[in-house]
């Protein structure tokens, strides 16, 4: 399957598990922690993980795919999936309206597509490698920069408490040189927002690869100067108009 192809199946997907998650908002009940006692998991996030990883299959058979939730599933056919199911889910264990569905896809386990929903607004951004973004099928570019003084700038913080130190530093540079910051909850959003303009850049350390597999393609396709984590870079991820990449990340890295 081509990128193109690829992107139209996570974009079908993604919408089907924001459809199911739109029904069941403002039920989620925190089911069991991961990675620290602030780490949540609510039963709705392995529902909408299994729905994303049998429609997945179904129309992709012999795929491999990474979730959050549930086994990694192995593959044969070279095409492989990355799936958060909720992304922001301590938003939605609070109802609060800011959570999305994120599938990416890979060849030969390089990302050439992806998809963010946007469960509550109904919004869905995809790209395809190559190929640019889109919001709801329409052609998305980042923003021009208008220089650091004057740039939004979104981040996120660690579900582990020493982690939050080093970023709580990093903010405390940023935030002075920046027109302001916000932390909205989602990794993917925020990379996607990003995208579109709504943000001018986005900042964070201590992602996994499914909070931002997929809307770090899409914010590359848009336009936007996008850095992923490596053993160098103390596993930053950052995207930003291409003219604020460098000032901002020297306040960032300190």
């Amino acid at each position: 399957m081509t990128p193109v192809e690829l992107e139209a199946i996570a974009v079908d997907v993604a919408e089907a598990a924001a459809e199911f998650l739109r029904e069941v908002a403002g039920t989620g009940e925190a089911l069991r922690t991961k990675s620290s006692p602030t780490d949540v998991v609510t039963a709705l996030d392995i529902q909408s993980e299994e729905l994303i990883r049998g429609e997945l299959l179904r129309r992709c058979p012999g795929s491999s795919i990474v979730g959050e939730e549930l086994d990694d599933e192995v593959g044969h056919s070279g095409v492989g999936w990355i799936v958060d199911p909720i992304d922001g889910t301590v938003n939605f264990l609070y109802d609060l309206p800011v959570f999305a569905v994120s599938i990416a896809a890979t060849r030969d386990g390089t990302v050439v597509a992806g998809a963010v929903a946007d469960v509550l607004r109904g919004e869905v951004f995809s790209a395809a490698r190559g190929s640019g973004a889109r919001l709801d099928g329409s052609p998305i570019a980042a923003a021009a920069s208008h220089g650091l003084a004057q740039a939004l700038v979104a981040t996120g913080f660690s579900y582990h408490a020493e982690r939050r130190r080093h970023q709580a530093a990093a903010l405390s540079r940023v935030l002075p040189a920046a027109r302001d910051v916000r932390a909205f909850g989602s990794a993917a959003l925020h990379l996607c927002w990003v995208a579109n303009g709504r943000c001018d850049a986005f900042f964070e350390h201590d992602l996994r690869i499914y909070d931002w597999a997929a809307g770090a393609l899409i914010a590359e396709e848009a336009g936007a100067q996008v850095e992923l984590p490596d053993e160098l870079n103390d596993d930053l991820v950052f995207a930003a108009s291409p003219p604020l990449f460098a000032p901002l990340r020297a306040l960032i890295v300190g």
